[in-house]
């Protein structure tokens, strides 16, 4: 019997050991949200104009052959020949890889055309001081394939406006990708990196280059 409430006693020691831990690592967590939220405000971004979605002009139909922006990206990117509507403007059914969440879908409902990097980080990184042509050109950018992306919606709004310290893509297999192609979206944009967002793309990406020394992290 001694033994038996030693056991019980040991047994809920640990319990309540594990409830602080599971308290204090709620916390913690909170804690650092609240912190990456913060980061993000315009407390420490100071802006000329204040972000407005409406600032960036997007899913424009630039060429005038009914399909706007959003329409051209998932045509570009279905793995099959998309089906289109009768006067072939939207996409009705195709077949697309989500690189954040390693799934492939065929409902375009699914899909969010992602910006890489949001508008409204692109914003604090320096584009609050675009004309709002540049800004248009942003958004609509079918010149490169990696500004724009076809993922899973529920990943992509989960996502928000965050740069990579605030989120990164659930499947891991695909982070340092990621992390490459929003280096330079920046670069190519001519956006800043803030020192907390260049350190952890930094660090992460050596750690990218010890497990990927084989092989090359763009093809994941």
């Amino acid at each position: 019997m001694a033994r038996r409430r030693r056991t019980r006693r040991t047994t809920n020691l640990w319990r309540g050991r594990a409830g602080k831990v599971g308290r204090y690592a709620v916390l913690v967590t909170a804690v650092i949200v609240a912190i990456g939220q913060l980061r993000q405000s315009e407390m420490f971004y100071p802006v000329s104009v204040p972000f407005d979605r409406g600032l960036y002009t997007h899913w424009s139909d630039a060429d005038g052959d009914c399909q706007d922006t959003r329409q051209e990206v998932l045509i570009s990117e279905s793995l099959v020949p998309p089906k289109l509507d009768a006067r072939g403007c939207t996409v009705l059914s195709g077949e697309w890889f989500d690189p954040f969440t390693g799934r492939t879908l065929t409902t375009p409902k699914l899909l969010d055309v992602d910006h890489r990097v949001p508008l409204a980080e692109a914003h604090r990184s320096g584009a609050d001081s675009w004309s709002a042509e540049r800004r248009a050109a942003f958004a609509n950018d079918l010149a490169h394939p990696d500004t724009l992306i076809a993922v899973d919606r529920s990943a992509n709004r989960s996502k928000g406006d965050g740069d990579p310290l605030s989120w990164m893509p659930p499947d891991w297999m695909s982070r340092c990708a990621y992390l490459l192609r929003w280096r330079a979206t920046k670069q190519r944009w001519a956006l800043a990196e803030d020192l907390l967002e260049g350190w952890y793309i930094d660090g992460h990406l050596a750690l990218c280059r010890l497990i990927n020394a084989d092989q090359d992290p763009l093809v994941q």
